[in-house]
């Protein structure tokens, strides 16, 4: 057997490792750009490339009319240059008039890609696959997404999951299969028989006493 070289890899619960880096904004440290703001960290293999080129455009034309309305910074990475970075940027701005304004790291050394878990060696050794972290406000990652190098990320699934993420949260509900903002939601499991027969006494949509949806 082969040895392989093992990177490692952020799960749902942990502390975003934290990081300082040049971006096409300026430097950036993302505990810094993380506080008092969601962040979705996304990587994408190579600048100049179709299908990230769509993907980075989805993000961009979302910046400002979905992303800032819900607290959401956007951080983009690639194992390029800040040189290859910005005439990527200048070129899709001049063919297709949308700017990528939210800051994408210069990662050519790969550290933050291994820190995350973005290079996975068989797949390729030398670009990021397109791993999408949410980051909450209190810089603990959320969730995690990774699609390989030739599948676009669905932008519906990943504002649909923010918002359902924040929905959770700010209401204390767990989300069913399919949920879309305005659909019920699910109340959390009785505790003790007198959570037990209130819920019973209740108008929720009872399917069953473990599992009753209520609107918000």
């Amino acid at each position: 057997m082969e040895n392989q070289v093992q990177y490692s890899m952020p799960r749902i619960g942990d502390k975003a490792p934290d990081f300082m880096t040049t971006t096409t904004t300026g430097p950036l440290k993302l505990s810094e750009y993380n506080k008092d703001s969601w962040v979705i960290f996304f990587s994408h293999p190579a600048d100049f490339t179709p299908v990230c080129t769509t993907e980075m455009s989805g993000f961009a034309v979302e910046m400002d009319d979905f992303f800032a309305k819900h607290n959401t910074k956007l951080l983009g990475l690639s194992i390029d240059s800040i040189h290859s970075h910005i005439a990527w940027v200048d070129n899709v701005k001049k063919n297709t008039g949308v700017y990528f304004r939210f800051p994408i790291i210069a990662d050519l050394d790969m550290s933050i890609s291994k820190l995350y878990g973005m290079l996975q060696p068989n797949e390729s050794e030398t670009a990021a696959v397109r791993a999408v972290f949410f980051i909450d406000p209190k810089g603990i990652i959320r969730l995690i997404m990774y699609y390989p190098l030739n599948v676009g990320r669905n932008m519906h699934e990943i504002k649909r999951a923010l918002l359902a993420l924040q929905t959770s949260d700010a209401n204390k509900v767990a989300l069913p299969l399919n949920w879309e903002p305005g659909d019920k939601v699910i109340v959390p499991p009785p505790k003790n028989l007198a959570d037990y027969e209130a819920r019973v006494q209740s108008d929720y949509e009872m399917v069953d006493f473990y599992l009753a949806k209520k609107a918000l």
